[in-house]
């Protein structure tokens, strides 16, 4: 497994990640716990190092299973990193987020006792907090980086304006943000700011939730708890023309011998050194058609031709519905 840095300041891990969330939350339909553990453990003995969660996912069970999971193993092989300060109710409603001081405070102390680790490695708000000024927030983050409960500062879907306040008090290592075939927006200002500032990233949604993994149809999320069937780009119309997209991009995947999945996680990895695509893999053999995206080497016409089929712009539907996309500083 090939290792990069993230960022000027940030640690070294493996050029995937491991997204961690669809293993406790039903929000990408039911999940197996014992299933989930493996995958894990699968993924720690191909050489991913790079584990994410939230401490909201779940409502903490994410991080009791990354905890159950790495019982036995080295803790020194795995770079944990944790989003925090997304507020959730009893009926797992998201009821906005809280990044005072103190607040971090309090939710680090929790995510170190349901980790079972000694520190994190890369902590970050989930959002931006429109009530407290990141430069709050990133002190709060320096303290408790300096007293070693956490060893690295991230961000996660922020924009250039804010990217650079929160590195004018804190050392960055990375932002954490949806990037993809069919989400392109960050290469407008937010890719060049990081470039500028050294600052890492690590794109979830590599898939777009499953959307141009090749795997979904249109029965597929008929769940209760399944956010896509909220979501735009999996509704009606707009369903229709991205599924078109893929069996176009489809077409480029049979000509390299790769499946759809693997040329949207590679295309991701093209981007840049400074990029880690994040999988949501929850079982083992889609941890195992991710990994192959690793060994599928994109030339300049290949590029060409996945560009051809999934132009820019050419989803459709916003990646949220509007409630959450209102909470997206990244997307001001």
């Amino acid at each position: 497994m090939r290792t990069l840095k993230l960022g000027n300041t940030g640690p070294a891990v493996s050029a995937l990640g491991l997204g961690c969330m669809g293993m406790s939350d039903d929000l990408y339909g039911p999940a197996d716990r014992d299933e989930a553990i493996a995958t894990i453990h699968a993924s720690m003995e191909a050489g991913i190092t790079l584990l994410d969660t939230g401490d909201f996912y779940g409502m903490g069970h994410n991080e009791m299973l990354i905890a159950q999971a790495l019982q036995g193993q080295d803790r020194d092989k795995a770079v944990i990193s944790v989003k925090f300060g997304a507020l959730r109710g009893p009926d797992g409603a998201f009821l906005g987020f809280d990044s005072r001081p103190k607040a971090a405070r309090n939710f680090v102390t929790y995510s170190l006792r349901r980790l079972r680790v000694d520190h994190i490695d890369i902590y970050r708000p989930s959002r931006l907090d429109p009530d407290v000024p990141i430069e709050d927030t990133m002190g709060a983050l320096v303290e408790l980086r300096d007293a070693g409960y956490i060893r690295h500062i991230g961000l996660s879907e922020v924009g250039p304006e804010t990217i650079r306040r929160a590195a004018a008090v804190a050392p960055i290592c990375d932002l954490q943000i949806e990037y993809s075939l069919i989400s392109r927006r960050i290469e407008d200002a937010i890719l060049p700011t990081l470039r500028e500032l050294g600052i890492g990233l690590t794109a979830y949604g590599v898939l777009s939730r499953g959307l141009i993994s090749g795997h979904w149809s249109k029965d597929a999320g008929r769940e209760a708890r399944d956010f896509r069937g909220h979501s735009p780009r999996f509704q009606g119309e707009n369903l229709d023309r991205n599924l078109a997209l893929v069996e176009t991009l489809r077409a480029v995947a049979d000509s390299k011998g790769a499946t759809v999945a693997q040329i949207a996680i590679a295309w991701v990895a093209s981007r840049g050194d400074d990029i880690i695509p994040l999988v949501g893999a929850r079982r083992r053999d889609r941890l195992a058609e991710a990994l192959g995206a690793l060994d599928v080497v994109l030339l300049a016409q290949d590029l060409a031709a996945i560009e051809a089929a999934v132009p820019r712009g050419a989803a459709a539907g916003e990646r949220y519905a509007p409630a959450m996309m209102a909470h997206l500083d990244s997307e001001r």
